[in-house]
Parts: C-alpha cells; sequence; structure tokens
C-alpha cells in the first residue's frame, strides 16, 4: 500500500544543500555520516511532508550547562571589645535569628561574677520599690503629692558634708510623686532618696525591710540594699543581678521615662542635670550611673542600635567596678560601636561575574553570568551558603535570564538572576532535517 503525498510539502533538494549548519559540523562525519544523511534524504523524498514538518517543528533536546563551582566569600569574626575594666553583662534583644536563641538573656559577660557596691544605682531600686507602694496610672497620673518640711532640712546638710550628690529641696516645698522620683533619679540626690523613702515607709528601716522583700519577689537574690541612697558601700549586686534590674528598669515606664531626660526644671529644686553623659550617644536611650570613688563606677545602660535588620536592637547593659566615669563611658561607646560594626553588608556577587557555559545540541554556545551585583547583611562569621537555580532557555537571546543564584547567612537571604551573556542563533533547518536523534520523538 501506498500514501498519496503532495509535493507541495516537499523541501526543494537545493533548499537543502544551500542551507549551512548553525554552529558546526553535522555530528556525523565520513562515510557513516554521509549514509545517514542520505537516508535522511530518502525519508524527505519518500516520506513527504510528515517528517519535514516534524524535524523543522519539533523541541529542541535540553543544552548542557557546564557551571564553575559556586563559592561564597568567607566571613570574619566580628571583634566584639567588651570593657576592660570591672564587670560586664550585656543582653540584646531583637536579634535572636543573627545572635542566637540566648542573646535576649546574658549574651556576652566579662569579668568576674562577685557582688560589687552598686553605689547610686540603689535609687534605681528605691524607686521601683516605693512605685509598688504608690503606683502611678499611667503617664497623666503625677500620684501623691509630697511636703518637704523642716524635718526633711538636715538631709541636704547631711549629704552635702558626705560628699554626695544633692539637689535644693526648700523647706516646706512640695513635689508630685512624679516629680520627687525626678528629683532624685535625674541628678541622682541623695537627699530626695532618704526623703522619698521615708515618706513612702515611715523610716529609712521600715524601707529597707520593704526592698529586701521585693528583691526577694524579683529573683535579685545576690542583691543586698541597706539603705535607700547608694552611699553605704554594703549595698552591693552581681553583675547578673544588676543587668535583671537594668530590664525591670527598662521596663517600668514611669522609670524609664524619667531616667530618658537629659534634664528637667522642677518648682523647687530648679533645674537639674541627669549624671547619665551618655544619653543620646551612640543609640543610649537611659538609665543610671553610680561611684562611690575610683574603681567603683558603674552604670545600668539601655540603647537601641539600628544595624540594618529593619527593628532596631535594644540593648541592655551592666558594668560595674570600673576605675573612672570617663573609662567607663568610653568603654561603653566602644562596646556599641562593635556591636553595631559586626553586621556587615557583605558583597556575595558582582555583575557580569561567569558561572559557566551553555551548549546546545547544534554546537552553539554562551557565557551564563550573574545578572546584577548582590550583597548579603551578615553577622560577624556567620557562614553563607549558596544555591543554583537553572532552567532551559526559550529565547536563547542575549540577557535572556536561565536561573538564579541565592545566598544565605542566618535569616539573610539574597537572589541575583543569572543570564546568557550573548544570543545564541537557532539551528537551521538543514541541521534539524539531517539530526532527527537531536529532535522530539516524530508524530507521522
Amino acid at each position: 500500500m501506498t500514501n498519496a503525498h503532495d509535493t507541495a510539502d516537499l523541501v526543494p533538494l537545493d533548499e537543502i544543500w544551500n542551507a549551512g549548519p548553525a554552529v558546526r559540523e553535522p555530528r556525523g562525519r565520513g562515510k557513516g555520516g554521509v549514509i545517514a544523511f542520505l537516508v535522511v534524504v530518502a525519508l524527505v523524498l519518500l516520506g513527504g511532508g510528515g517528517y519535514t514538518t516534524w524535524a523543522l517543528t519539533a523541541p529542541l533536546a535540553s543544552p548542557d550547562l557546564s557551571l564553575l563551582p559556586q563559592s561564597a566569600p568567607a566571613t570574619e569574626p566580628a571583634a566584639l571589645r567588651m570593657p576592660a575594666e570591672g564587670a560586664t553583662v550585656l543582653s540584646i534583644s531583637g536579634g535572636d535569628a543573627y545572635l542566637g536563641p540566648d542573646a535576649a538573656g546574658v549574651w556576652q559577660s566579662a569579668g568576674g561574677s562577685e557582688p560589687l557596691p552598686i553605689a547610686s544605682i540603689t535609687k534605681v531600686v528605691t524607686a521601683l520599690v516605693v512605685l509598688e507602694a504608690y503606683p502611678l496610672d499611667g503617664p497623666d497620673d503625677a500620684g501623691p503629692v509630697l511636703t518637704f518640711g523642716p524635718a526633711t532640712k538636715p538631709l541636704y546638710d547631711k549629704y552635702y558634708t558626705m560628699g554626695s550628690t544633692i539637689a535644693p529641696m526648700p523647706v516646706n516645698s512640695s513635689l508630685t510623686l512624679r516629680d520627687a522620683l525626678a528629683a532624685m533619679l535625674i541628678p541622682s540626690a541623695s537627699n530626695y532618696a532618704e526623703a522619698i523613702a521615708t515618706w513612702a515607709f515611715g523610716s529609712p528601716g521600715s524601707f529597707t525591710s520593704a526592698a529586701r522583700d521585693w528583691l526577694a519577689r524579683q529573683g535579685l537574690n545576690d542583691t543586698v540594699i541597706v539603705e535607700p541612697t547608694g552611699n553605704d558601700p554594703r549595698n552591693i549586686a552581681t553583675p547578673a543581678d544588676m543587668l535583671a534590674l537594668a530590664k525591670i528598669a527598662a521596663g517600668d515606664p514611669t522609670v524609664s521615662g524619667i531616667l530618658a531626660q537629659r534634664s528637667v526644671q522642677l518648682d523647687g529644686p530648679g533645674q537639674l542635670f541627669n549624671t547619665n553623659g551618655l544619653l543620646g550617644r551612640n543609640g543610649v536611650t537611659g538609665l543610671k550611673t553610680g561611684n562611690l570613688g575610683p574603681g567603683t563606677f558603674s552604670l545600668l545602660y539601655t540603647a537601641s542600635l539600628d544595624v540594618g535588620i529593619g527593628a532596631p536592637l535594644t540593648v541592655t547593659g551592666a558594668t560595674s567596678g570600673a576605675y573612672s566615669r570617663d573609662s567607663l563611658d568610653s568603654a561603653v561607646l566602644t562596646l556599641l560601636d562593635s556591636i553595631r560594626a559586626g553586621f556587615r553588608e557583605t558583597t556575595v556577587a558582582g555583575v557580569g561575574r561567569s558561572v559557566g557555559t551553555i551548549t546546545t545540541p547544534w554546537g552553539a554556545s554562551a557565557d551564563v553570568v550573574v545578572a546584577q551585583d548582590a550583597s548579603l547583611l551578615v553577622w560577624s562569621d556567620t557562614p553563607i551558603s549558596v544555591t543554583l537555580d537553572t532552567w532551559d532557555p526559550s529565547t536563547y537571546t542575549d540577557g535572556e535570564v536561565i536561573g538564579t543564584l541565592t545566598w544565605t547567612a542566618g535569616p539573610a537571604t539574597t537572589t541575583a538572576d543569572v543570564a546568557l551573556a550573548g544570543t545564541i542563533e537557532p539551528p537551521t533547518a538543514f541541521w534539524r532535517l539531517t539530526h532527527p536523534s537531536e529532535l522530539g520523538a516524530p508524530t507521522f
């Protein structure tokens, strides 16, 4: 049985002979190649338009992709600069994905762990214990009014002769509890600390009992408070307890709000300035200083650090036993700088970097390159991994995206396209007709 074929579907022999290969000679060479070619010609002449149509339109086999090894840049450990003097503990919240799940606890520590005098940091405890007994209902609640009568006048002279910090306390002047706490905390006025403690609990001794009970309920078992001002060196705490106290104070809106002010103007005491000279520097937002002389300088501090991960990091720290205020302040600023510097924008690829070479079944080839610059925010020496995904080109034109490179370091990830560098011409009709094995299955 024979099939009738429309000769109009046949490709003229002169078109076949005159069409050269797209890139290279046909794979079949010599006698075997000639035989294969003659077989194909016979199929064209005898098989009619079915073969021709199929050969000219059949899908092509996938190209070969020869890839270069993909590596990510090595990262260096962060040079964290913990204070060299005294003892320091540090906590950071908002960065667990980068810094580890324990960062919001005690993330870093340096120096000893034994209890040391906390000096005027005692006044933070005094404020918190008083506010538990006389809570303020929000920022608009100024609290009860304290009147400083003749009995409080000797407190000014008492602490003046001790060389302690004081603030004016005119006889019969009055302040709300909120303002009285500001007069105590901002300039670290010892006369106001004793006056407030006595007003709240009847006597310094009764305050000490209340403070002892409050410390136990807060789990601050390594803190001792024997009076409300911090002038007694027996007021001590471990660095870990100081850090816990800093977090409690930072979470109290009244105490943290007062300690965030650089100065305050009050009726009676007048203008008072904060003893914390770090406020507003390197993101420092508040908390309290203390000292009883060289070698006893201490600091509770909070800071908000923008390191480029979205929301700022919240840093809470405590240092005790530093030699001087200047050396302590400098050490804290250096530490905060080193945390920020530990987050680095790391270049992982540049536009045009070679990824490999793509080669088609008909012998044409082109480079495959990274299509755009890529960088990744990395904490310290977090390792960077890289993955490459590719797919077959559809147009084989210059710049066509045929895959992606993805780099990951901890929670951070970035992706860049990979693309053809140059256009690959499609195969000729001659190549299609003479390479049936490189084409999809026939349907005729």
